[in-house]
């Protein structure tokens, strides 16, 4: 009796340190946060800048961080990429998930010359792929301008196609992303193109205001 008395005692004891370990694991699991993605080309990427940290993204995310957001941050910025490229590569930046979508790419196309309306169908394209990933993801569309050596009409409606975007899909639609820097050649490297560090938080200070508004919402 004794013994079978002391062999209860012991597996009582292990059942219940059994049970009462399984409490801790759950209270330990770890939420996912909301993805936030910035989806584009070597700006956003931040082209031969120290360190990606230097990039608007970045910048912005730190900045979110501080005012007390909290997402999982991903920059998918691809250097020389257009929106074709874009949409290609799209399933596989999305494929965890997407909460928050900033859009900026159509610059590398202009700089070739594609057409304006197969730029607007990419561009669309990523949008709904977005939306089909999650239909209630937030999308900010960043618009672009072109060089006017593709004549007056071009540089004209390639601008125009972000605003006519924006209107069908019902997306906001930023600042002009350079519009503090452009042809300012101490805020660019030496290409004339793409920003310097000074150049990317000027980037940063135009775009916040729509990405925390988007946020907002």
């Amino acid at each position: 009796m004794r013994i079978s008395f002391l062999l209860f005692l012991i597996l009582s004891f292990f059942c219940k340190e059994k049970t009462e370990n399984k409490k801790p694991l759950l209270a330990m699991k770890k939420e996912s946060k909301p993805r936030l993605i910035f989806f584009g080309d070597s700006l956003t990427a931040g082209y031969k800048l120290p360190s990606e940290a230097f990039s608007f993204p970045s910048l912005i995310y730190a900045k979110l961080k501080k005012e007390g957001y909290s997402y999982e941050y991903v920059n998918a910025g691809l250097s020389g990429d257009t929106t074709s490229g874009g949409l290609e590569r799209l399933d596989w930046v999305i494929s965890e998930g997407v909460d928050v979508f900033v859009l900026e790419l159509g610059a590398n196309d202009s700089m070739r010359g594609i057409p304006i309306p197969l730029i607007k169908k990419n561009l669309t394209a990523i949008i709904q792929k977005v939306r089909d990933k999650n239909p209630k993801v937030k999308i900010l569309l960043v618009p672009m301008r072109t060089f006017p050596n593709l004549g007056p009409r071009y540089t004209q409606d390639f601008y125009k196609l972000y605003v006519e975007i924006s209107k069908k899909e019902n997306v906001p639609l930023s600042p002009f992303l350079l519009e503090k820097v452009a042809g300012i050649p101490s805020l660019n490297q030496s290409d004339g193109i793409h920003p310097t560090v000074k150049g990317h938080e000027l980037l940063a200070e135009t775009l916040y205001p729509s990405v925390q508004k988007l946020l907002a919402k």
